[in-house]
């Protein structure tokens, strides 16, 4: 359990939440000037409808590493963070605001919970890693960040540190909820039955695994999705996915070996594979959130040349790295490539989460063809096991106003 110290002062009317994360950590919550109405107005923002659903204080000491606030955020609903104060590691060099120390060359040893800040950064995140998995990420709050939440679950803040680090200092943040704005561009993806055009039929003309340059079968198609090629890019950039180019240079996965930068193994170019004779159109890659190499979330997309009810298709396999291991299509004993997560389901529900997150998603559906792929191996000799489901994605249209 994490350790802290920390206060959580309500200022405004919410949702009765039990928590014994709480008690058990002897947190002090403290309420305020006593109960307002929730039809009774409060300070607008500008970024913000007038009417808060609730507003929080929490205190956040320097030995935090996460801080149930005792708040459970719906999707859609409008958050608004506010943070002062500072803190102070006894081996650096000054003060730090809730923005963060600047990152150095020793961020890329240490496992933060959110390697892409700094050591000391204000965060938080929407879930619970034990129940929610590894589709909970954490996000930037620095000294002000205001955001619509994309998902439901419980709001828990923290620091950017590592297990063994302890700080001296407070941090201090106002959180204030709204109900979602009439007019957000936020779109809550509808999970649906069935959609129009989605049946076996289609599925006939969809080989169920790509292959290599060889014609070795390997990853299963795993995700089919609907919208256009501008819509397809902006999804996967607002999620967060960096494309990668495709490459057969070995000496590129060998250089990356001998570094320990994640940035440069996060764009490392993917093997080219093949569906409809022909290799990916993109390649895509997601960081892992707390590992610092060997680790990546990545997917290739291929066009379809057939469309659903008029509308473009692109079909993808969706893996996730792990590390490496060797090539058993080569008799070179050195000769390495990834070794990818078997649970390939488990990529699914990531690119799943990653994408619907962005509210760029219409609807969502899942469909298990005639002849489902359950259990098979890569082209490079690692095997992996699916239920045979294939999640498909209909995105919303790309237009300069979303």
């Amino acid at each position: 359990m994490p350790r802290n110290s920390s206060h959580l002062r309500n200022l405004w009317p919410r949702r009765a939440v039990a928590s014994p994360f709480l008690a058990a950590a002897a947190v002090a919550l403290v309420f305020s000037g006593g109960v307002k109405a929730r039809g009774q107005s409060a300070p607008a923002t500008s970024h913000s409808p007038a009417n808060p659903l609730m507003r929080q204080e929490i205190q956040l000491t320097g030995d935090t590493l996460w801080l149930d606030s005792n708040i459970d955020i719906l999707p859609g609903e409008h958050l608004v963070f506010s943070a002062t104060g500072s803190l102070r590691y006894a081996d650096a060099a000054s003060e730090n605001s809730p923005k963060g120390l600047p990152r150095s060359y020793k961020d890329l040893i240490r496992n933060f919970p959110l390697n892409n800040a700094g050591r000391g950064a204000l965060i938080a995140r929407i879930g619970n890693p034990q129940a929610d998995g590894d589709t909970v990420f954490p996000f930037l709050i620095a000294g002000r960040r205001d955001l619509d939440s994309p998902v439901a679950g419980r709001l828990f803040v923290g620091i950017n540190q590592t297990a063994g680090d302890t700080a001296e200092g407070t941090y201090r943040i106002q959180i204030t909820i709204y109900p979602q704005p009439a007019r957000s561009s936020f779109h809550l993806a509808r999970i649906v039955t069935t959609l129009p055009g989605i049946d076996n039929s289609l599925f006939a003309k969809i080989p169920r695994r790509v292959a290599d340059k060889s014609g070795n079968s390997g990853d299963m198609i795993n995700l089919l999705i609907i919208g256009s090629q501008a819509a397809v890019e902006k999804i996967f950039a607002r999620a967060g996915w960096v494309q990668v180019d495709s490459s057969v240079n070995e000496s590129i996965l060998n250089g990356v070996l001998a570094t320990i930068s994640k940035e440069s193994y996060l764009t490392m170019p993917m093997s080219e594979l093949y569906l409809f004779r022909r290799p990916q159109d993109y390649g895509w890659a997601h960081a892992e959130p707390i590992q610092v190499v060997a680790s990546r979330h990545h997917l290739r997309l291929w066009k379809a040349p057939f469309t659903v009810d008029g509308d473009v298709v692109w079909l993808g396999a969706a893996t996730h790295d792990i590390g490496f291991a060797r090539d058993d299509r080569s008799n070179n004993l050195t000769s390495i490539t990834h070794k990818i997560d078997p649970d390939v389901d488990l990529e699914q529900g990531y690119v799943q989460k990653t994408l619907t997150d962005t509210g760029e998603v219409a609807a969502i559906t899942h469909f298990l063809p005639a002849d489902p792929v359950r259990s098979a191996s890569t082209a490079t000799g690692t095997s992996f096991h699916s239920s045979g489901q294939v999640l498909i994605l209909r995105l919303l249209p790309a237009t300069p106003s979303s």
